[in-house]
């Protein structure tokens, strides 16, 4: 009996603790999320965030506190030399927390650490074939670690904003990519809002990644990048790059597809400016 109390007792202790800091963080959140970005902050954004110029007024001041919170919360490491520096981990967060807006969020909760490089960098791959091992070398822009970081080079971080209607942004990409694998997997269906949601968005993103597919067979055109018929996860990261870069052409050429990612982001964009 004395050792079953003793175990309630310990329990009890835990659970407090882990309600405790639950408490505290979700404090410190609502506390930054109320304050006013810092200016150079907001020059830093506006300089290398071309996306930001189209936001209405009330979602710019919510992407501040989505900014801070991300920042205050997320651990950032230069690799190969890089230096980490405000302008490097405010350029990233911004676009980060774009994919936050209006919607209930987690704050990418499986992602502690972002790796900057400098430039584009190799990374290795090992693979079996049978009894041999295979090991690849690729020149990567960036990527997203179900259950590890998300790595980016800056200079395609720089690239990708500086050219925004060309619809490729390493960082929505692969923070994209934490959306999708919140539920433990990378499958390219993220967590809807309610489940009756998941029937429709099956049906209409299988069918425009096969219709893509089929377009980058027969090359041709299409707004969307045909990476993105590499399979049902890069899909949705490239979908979600073309509709915010490049809404009012989605909108236009994939109405139910644009839809769909209108009602998930709770966005829309085609709408902005």
């Amino acid at each position: 009996m004395i050792v079953i109390k003793i175990a309630a007792a310990v329990v009890g202790l835990i659970v407090a603790y882990f309600i405790g800091k639950r408490i505290a963080r979700n404090l410190r959140r609502k506390k930054l999320l109320a304050a006013a970005l810092p200016d150079e902050y907001a020059r830093i954004i506006g300089r290398n965030v071309p996306l930001y110029a189209r936001l209405p007024d009330s979602l710019k001041r919510q992407l501040g506190g989505l900014v801070s919170v991300f920042l205050a919360e997320k651990h950032f490491e230069g690799c190969g030399g890089l230096k980490i520096t405000d302008e490097i981990k405010v350029t990233i967060a911004a676009q980060a927390c774009v994919l936050l807006l209006n919607r209930k969020t987690k704050y990418f909760p499986r992602l502690g650490t972002i790796l900057v490089y400098p430039n584009t960098y190799v990374a290795k791959t090992v693979s079996s074939e049978g009894p041999l091992v295979v090991e690849e070398r690729s020149v990567r822009l960036g990527e997203s670690w179900q259950r590890g970081p998300v790595v980016l080079a800056w200079d395609s971080v720089t690239g990708g904003t500086s050219n925004a209607p060309d619809a490729q942004n390493v960082v929505i990409h692969e923070f994209a990519h934490q959306l999708d694998q919140e539920d433990g997997d990378a499958d390219g269906a993220p967590i809807l809002e309610h489940h009756s949601r998941y029937k429709a968005w099956a049906q209409v993103l299988s069918a425009e990644y096969e219709a893509l597919q089929k377009r980058k067979e027969t090359r041709s055109r299409s707004v969307l990048d045909k990476y993105g018929a590499t399979d049902p996860a890069e899909f949705f990261a490239v979908a979600t790059e073309t509709f915010f870069e490049k809404p009012g052409q989605m909108r236009k050429n994939h109405p139910e597809l644009y839809e769909e990612l209108k009602d998930y982001y709770k966005l829309d964009p085609a709408e902005w400016a």
